[in-house]
């Protein structure tokens, strides 16, 4: 059988550059394994579940092998869509999407996984796979060397009776984890705090978590939505409901995407349309709704688990009837010149890589999406300095505020 492609696959719709490839050492590993593990054990792909594949390189490369049926579950939205272009490019179909839900593990005797980063994450994927996956069920883990710690061996042990690392090849490693572990009869995620009168509702791979981010509230206590303005507001009686309860990232149910963009474009011209571009966990556009009732706001992110997150927390929050969120890229779904308002509080890495070609990617989004005179209040690491660049892909850009670790700004979007 032929090689694989691997330097074929690309990471489009994602950030590209010299230093930014669709593969690694680790992919190469995984894929390897599985192929030794299915022949030896006798599995059909459709007993094979893969999480984590960034752009597509693991199952794309088993699927080629002629283990067809394979389920995949990624987090991201570019993740998803380069799976796609990649298969077209490659003419390789045969493999199905999922959530990471009942229906991704059940019966699954072989599961992949690209290591998160967050234990957290890690640990709501581990109990999943034990929960769901078949009780002969082997969890075969890899990263690079550099990246992965004790810690997250201690973690797959919660959940699997045995972990066993393997010999290090090309700076990446193996964790073979087997016998699941009879799990709790509650889901160990998404997890609740409450921040002051804000409910927040976080899955695993949610960035900071149940958390208010320090970024994020430095941009609140700047947009006057902390405490004394929109969170004292949430102590009314909607905010007091509990959070309804959520299912796996990615499957709580919103509106189509064609819903939603028609009630944005018909908002009350009395309103404004509000779009908090790289949601989290939803703080930013549910305090926003709970300080202006007559705004409309969409949320998106580009992960899964955030946007399951999300969701929670507007419900949790009681504006469910005000704020919609979606998992997207760079606001692709979001009409030209559609919006008031963007809240924005971007990435710096990408993946284990120190990179602002992310950020970069929503300051153009975010010039698409403003009308003119339109604002985008942005929060970002001081020392990253983007003033400059928001000022030249958006419009006149201010400093509102500033401290050593974090600078808000207020662009205006300049005519088109």
């Amino acid at each position: 059988m032929p090689e694989f492609p691997y330097s074929r696959l690309r990471r489009r719709p994602d950030v590209e550059a010299e230093n930014l490839q669709a593969y690694d050492a680790t992919d190469l590993l995984l894929a390897g394994h599985a192929r030794a593990l299915a022949a030896e054990r006798g599995l059909a792909g459709s007993e094979i579940a893969v999480i984590g594949d960034e752009y597509g390189a693991i199952t794309l490369a088993l699927t080629d092998a002629g283990l067809r049926g394979i389920r995949v579950h990624q987090d991201l939205a570019t993740g998803r869509r380069a799976l796609d272009r990649n298969a077209a490019d490659l003419g390789i179909d045969g493999f199905v999407a999922h959530e990471l839900d009942r229906s991704l593990l059940d019966g699954a005797r072989l599961v992949l996984l690209q290591l998160p980063k967050a234990l957290a994450e890690l640990e709501e994927i581990a109990d999943a796979v034990a929960r769901w996956a078949a009780p002969d069920a082997v969890l075969v883990a890899g990263g690079r060397v550099k990246h992965m710690t004790i810690a997250q061996n201690e973690v797959l042990g919660r959940s699997f009776g045995v972990v066993q690392a393997q010999r290090a090849e090309r700076k990446s490693r193996l964790v073979v984890a087997s016998e699941p572990k009879e799990v709790p009869v509650a889901p160990l995620f998404p997890v609740t705090a409450r921040h002051d009168g804000l409910t927040l509702v976080a899955h695993g791979g949610a960035f900071a978590g149940a958390k208010l981010d320090i970024g994020t509230r430095v941009l609140l206590d700047v947009l006057r939505l902390s405490r004394g303005g929109a969170l004292r507001q949430a102590q009314g009686p909607s905010a007091a409901q509990g959070p309804s309860t959520a299912q796996g990232p990615g499957t709580a149910q919103g509106p189509s995407a064609e819903s939603w963009v028609a009630e944005l474009v018909e908002a009350s011209p009395t309103g404004h349309r509000v779009l908090d571009l790289g949601c989290g966990t939803g703080a930013l556009a549910v305090s926003y709704a709970l300080a202006h009732p007559d705004a409309r706001v969409v949320a998106t992110d580009r992960s899964a688990a955030a946007v399951a997150s999300a969701r929670a927390t507007v419900v949790a929050n009681g504006v469910a009837d005000r704020v919609t969120v979606t998992h997207d890229d760079a606001a692709s779904e979001v009409p030209a010149a559609a919006v008031d308002v963007v809240l924005l509080n971007p990435p710096f890495h990408l993946g284990a890589s120190v990179h602002t070609g992310a950020a970069t990617r929503l300051f153009e989004a975010s010039a698409r999406v403003l009308r003119p005179g339109g604002e985008l209040f942005t929060v970002f690491n001081s020392s990253l300095g983007y003033r400059a660049e928001l000022t030249r892909l958006v419009g006149p850009t201010e400093q509102l505020h500033r401290t050593p670790k974090f600078t808000v700004t207020r662009s205006i979007r300049r005519p088109r």
